[in-house]
């Protein structure tokens, strides 16, 4: 598969996004949890470029391969803790809204917060929003997984 164009990043928006990133990652959350958010956002969406940028960040980041594999089917995998599983939740729901899905409901949410701050859930949410613009936007040029950013 060949992309339809370069790149939609202007330096304008690349700025923009590094402010995101920046509050995204001063928002206090685990860098591990932000990368299963961002790898199941991805799947979800079926985003290949960044299912294949999401583990490999995640790797960096010292994610295990037995986690990594798991992402896909968390709930009946042993591997993730609950404030994980309250995060990955989270990320399914604020992803699924399409034609009439429930979205985040008050027990996702409740859960949720049981877990994280008000700080950190801002972080996560960011995370989530700015993964679903990544994804949206590699669908739409066609953008290949491997290609290094």
């Amino acid at each position: 598969m060949e992309a339809r164009m370069k790149s939609v990043a202007t330096p304008d928006l690349i700025t923009g996004i590094q402010h995101l990133q920046k509050a995204i990652h001063a928002g206090g959350v685990d860098p591990l949890v932000l990368e299963l958010v961002h790898l199941r956002a991805s799947q979800v969406n079926g985003c290949s470029p960044c299912v294949f940028a999401g583990v490999a960040s995640a790797k960096k980041h010292g994610e295990t391969d037995e986690r990594l594999h798991s992402v896909v089917a968390w709930r009946e995998a042993p591997f993730f803790s609950e404030a994980e599983r309250a995060a990955l939740a989270l990320t399914e729901a604020a992803t699924r809204i399409q034609d009439g899905a429930p979205g985040v409901t008050d027990e996702i949410w409740d859960d949720a917060t049981a877990h994280f701050d008000q700080s950190e859930l801002s972080a996560i949410i960011l995370n989530i929003a700015l993964t679903n613009f990544f994804n949206r936007i590699n669908h739409t040029i066609r953008e290949p997984a491997g290609k290094a950013w």
